[in-house]
């Protein structure tokens, strides 16, 4: 299965334990992240328009040190999935997703016509922390409703064939009981907040049990109540 996604470093979070994770279940998952950081969809549409060359090409959660556009990493492989994503400090604003949302849609489809196009659905800032009151929110629950709200219209208006529920997952963890699952108030945890958004991927993506995940090569440590608590928040958000 390979997945390519088109974001910043919340799709690099998201990526950084995939591919790994997935080879210890068995399953054989190509990762690409195309990585500008903070890149929102109005300057994926701008780079798209010039073909520029600006992109970090991330391969399998590892940087490579080479540069593509939008275009070449397209060709460059027949993509099972092609992830789109607004960045956060946009990501709770319906209006910041267009019209740029529906061109980079069409733009994915006209040169990987048969790829599924899927939505990856970011996450809120923590409570109390200043990124979330300069997103004039009190709260992570109510920064993700907005959040929420937003990519399910851009989801409708892209007729994206599917939507990865990282952020409902994050909030959920955050709720349930992980003391940080934010390393910096807005990025994931580089153990359980990463271990989280593979796991949600990649049961989204295979649909495999997750209940029993052993994965431990993490770049911090992830204590077993830790695990105990991601599994079950990524469960929840998937109805188990």
């Amino acid at each position: 299965m390979k997945i390519l996604s088109i974001g910043n470093s919340f799709s690099q979070d998201a990526q950084r334990y995939l591919h790994r994770l997935a080879l210890k279940e068995g399953v054989q998952l190509k990762c690409v992240n195309l990585y500008i950081g903070g890149c929102p969809l109005r300057t994926h549409y701008l780079n798209m328009l010039d073909d520029n060359v600006a992109y970090d090409f991330q391969f399998n959660g590892q940087i490579t040190g080479i540069k593509v556009s939008i275009r070449q990493a397209l060709v460059s492989d027949n993509w099972d999935y092609i992830t789109l994503q607004q960045a956060s400090h946009e990501s709770a604003k319906s209006d910041s997703y267009t019209p740029y949302i529906e061109a980079l849609a069409a733009y994915v489809r006209k040169y990987c016509p048969k790829t599924k196009l899927l939505i990856h659905q970011t996450w809120a800032y923590e409570t109390g922390s200043i990124k979330l009151a300069g997103q004039d929110f009190a709260t992570d629950a109510e920064m993700f409703a907005s959040i929420e709200d937003a990519y399910n219209k851009a989801f409708e208006l892209i007729s994206a064939d599917g939507l990865i529920p990282a952020g409902k997952a994050m909030l959920t963890a955050a709720q349930t009981g992980i003391e940080k699952i934010h390393r910096d108030t807005y990025h994931a945890s580089l153990g359980a907040g990463r271990y989280l958004l593979a796991l949600c991927w990649f049961k989204y993506l295979t649909g495999r049990d997750i209940t029993e995940n052993t994965f431990d090569e993490f770049d911090v440590p992830v204590t077993e109540e830790e695990r105990k608590i991601v599994i079950a928040a990524v469960n929840s958000v998937f109805g188990g």
